[in-house]
């Protein structure tokens, strides 16, 4: 039988978002991108394998030191339907949608700057697996 290490990681369970305006926040995760979200001071927005909690660093006794750079990669169907949906929102896009040939990308930010991008893998994993 293997050995587990006491520190052995199992998964990611949340992101941590910062942002300015909670209540700002959680209208554009939950009314704009139309993502579940719970309310509260700590709102979670569900995204199935994985929650983004939108936390204002000030209710933690620090500074707001966001944007976060890295963008949350969001999977949908179709990254050009998609786009077009949130633009009618509002949602503004930094350039075309980027085609990498094994994915659509198309990138944009929250209220507060953090980095977001609708993604969608076409190719198959180097495994075979199915995207």
């Amino acid at each position: 039988m293997a050995e587990t290490h006491a520190t052995a990681i199992e998964r990611a369970d949340f992101v941590a978002v910062p942002v300015t305006d909670v209540a700002r926040s959680r209208r554009f995760y939950s009314e704009t991108l139309g993502l579940p979200c719970s309310d509260g001071a700590w709102p979670e927005v569900s995204l199935g394998n994985i929650s983004l909690y939108l936390i204002d660093p000030r209710q933690m006794g620090a500074q707001f030191e966001g944007p976060h750079t890295a963008a949350i990669a969001l999977r949908v169907a179709d990254v050009a339907a998609a786009r077009a949906a949130l633009e009618t929102r509002g949602i503004a896009f930094a350039g075309e949608i980027l085609d990498t040939g094994v994915c659509h990308m198309a990138f944009f930010n929250d209220p507060d700057g953090n980095a977001l991008m609708l993604h969608r893998r076409y190719a198959k994993h180097e495994d075979g697996r199915e995207p």
